[in-house]
């Protein structure tokens, strides 16, 4: 069988996947201009700080993270934390946080907590996205609005509406026909000419704000260096460090799934910890990875590095080159382009399993959803959602103990217990015994179970007191290795009977 050669960042042997990339990346870059102005002016920032950060942000983690192919820049998620510090103290407060924040993200990816992405079960990565999806679909709707806020009416309305559907009728249709190029640049070059060569007055980004500027200045945080101001940054830092992790690994795990790869969590944690350093140090207000324009990206065909480092250059371009250009572009094109993002996030298929799934699974792909579109705070959600996913499941566990009973020819009874011993099982786990009724020798047996924590250890406590006050003895049997050391761990403060068992061999924890 063939084997696909993988495309790395320069390689001029494949002159297509090249191809690909550059223009995946020319797209992307397209669509982060107003993404970043939006972003920063929900903070109560400048401009060029959102852009700065889509620049930095972009161009780090394209070089340096754990999942090519996929799109760093400013984002929602972490200008909704920095709201409220930069109306109190000012951006130079939010250059701090951000950097905090980077030092932070790198640590994690160090210290390798990438990998507890894993306990985020599938209801809550529905949910996020679901979430996500609809509030990406909401950010558009800005679009059909004048600059006092009201509805377009009329032409202006009609004008939009023809100008945003046909740059969707664009992209779902051309595929169909070549992939030699993009269908989303395609799609925003082609209404670009329409609106200039028929002089159509509609809102472009300009009308938003100028992105003209210079090359991000190198800028240390004038704050002062004090106790005082690391209590006032250090929270922000932490919920941006926290959010920007979330967000980015989820996105991971997302592209992982379309393009059937798989990326390094923690080499992506460094890259983002790296990237907001870097931001922070050059006037940009942070950010993390961008899962609509990491889906224009994947879906244009790209799949290397080239094509971030591509979006991040040409964005440098528009800003310092290409600024009178780039805010002729209409924005209703760039709506389409992210309308279509919008559908193509949505996880369709999650509404088909409603009757399918448990209805606990049902609930928390409901709440993450309902939390991410009206909070907007997807680390909350996210969380909230694990919250309720650990109970569900700890409270279903604590239901499956149960204890087969027996007395053997020698008059010992034993009590072969079957599920974990935890925190949710204890109290049933005491209603099996019959310490009263029961012989003088007593085996607790855990070949089909396992201790797993501090509650557990003082249930089997407890059962061994009451055992020992009624004058008899309990010994237990076939502990897995791993739960003998955490008897022997809490010895100091427990006495239970483990017997010896050298050659047993099961429940050994192999994560």
């Amino acid at each position: 069988m063939a084997i696909r050669p993988t495309l790395r960042l320069f390689d001029f042997h494949q002159p297509v996947a090249i191809q690909k990339e550059i223009l995946s990346g020319l797209t992307v870059a397209l669509a982060l201009v107003p993404e970043a102005v939006a972003f920063a002016l929900m903070a109560g920032l400048s401009p060029l700080t959102g852009l700065y950060a889509a620049f930095v942000m972009g161009l780090v983690t394209s070089l340096l993270g754990g999942r090519p192919g996929m799109i760093s820049g400013a984002t929602g998620a972490v200008a909704v934390v920095i709201v409220t510090l930069a109306a109190s103290h000012g951006v130079e407060y939010v250059f701090a946080a951000v950097i905090l924040a980077g030092l932070l993200q790198v640590l994690a990816g160090l210290l390798r907590l990438g990998k507890l992405i894993r306990l985020v079960p599938q209801p809550v990565i529905y949910g996020f996205v679901n979430g996500l999806a609809v509030v990406i679909f909401m950010a558009q709707l800005g679009q059909f609005q004048d600059a006092q806020g009201d509805w377009l009416r009329g032409y202006a309305l009609y004008l939009s509406l023809a100008l945003v559907g046909a740059t969707m009728a664009m992209i779902y249709g051309l595929p169909k026909l070549t992939r030699a190029l993009p269908a989303s640049l395609v799609a925003i070059l082609v209404i670009f000419g329409v609106v200039v060569g028929f002089g159509l007055d509609t809102k472009t980004v300009g009308d938003i704000a100028s992105i003209e500027g210079g090359f991000p200045p190198f800028h240390l945080p004038a704050v002062p260096w004090e106790w005082e101001t690391l209590t006032i940054v250090f929270p922000y830092a932490l919920i941006v460090a926290g959010v920007g992790l979330i967000e980015s690994l989820l996105t991971l795990n997302i592209v992982d799934e379309i393009t059937q790869t798989r990326g390094r969590g923690n080499k992506e944690a460094v890259a983002q910890g790296a990237a907001n350093i870097v931001s922070g140090l050059f006037s940009g207000m942070g950010g993390c990875a961008m899962i609509g324009q990491s889906l224009i990206n994947i879906s244009s065909g790209a799949r290397a590095r080239l094509s971030g480092i591509t979006a991040s250059v040409l964005l440098l371009v528009f800003i310092m080159a290409g600024s009178s250009l780039i805010e002729k572009l209409p924005m209703a094109a760039l709506t389409g382009v992210m309308i279509m993002v919008s559908i193509g996030t949505f996880e369709w298929a999650s509404l088909r399993t409603f009757r399918k799934m448990p209805a606990s699974d049902t609930l928390v792909m409901v709440v993450v959803t309902a939390m991410t579109i009206l909070l907007h705070n997807l680390a909350l959600a996210v969380l909230v959602g694990v919250v309720i996913s650990a109970l569900v499941f700890a409270w279903d566990n604590a239901k499956r103990i149960r204890a087969r009973k027996f007395t053997d020819d020698s008059g010992v009874k034993h009590y072969a217990l079957y599920g974990p011993l935890f925190f949710g099982s204890v109290t049933a786990f005491h209603e099996k015994f019959d310490v009263a009724g029961d012989p003088s020798e007593v085996i607790l047996d855990f070949a089909e179970s396992r201790i797993v924590d501090m509650s557990a250890i003082d249930a089997l406590h407890k059962l061994t007191e009451r055992y020992e006050q009624a004058g008899k003895r309990l010994t237990l049997r076939h502990v897995s290795s791993d739960c003998q050391g955490l008897l022997q761990s809490a010895s100091a403060i427990i006495d239970v009977n483990v017997e010896e068992d050298p050659t047993y061999n099961v429940m050994v924890d192999t994560f």
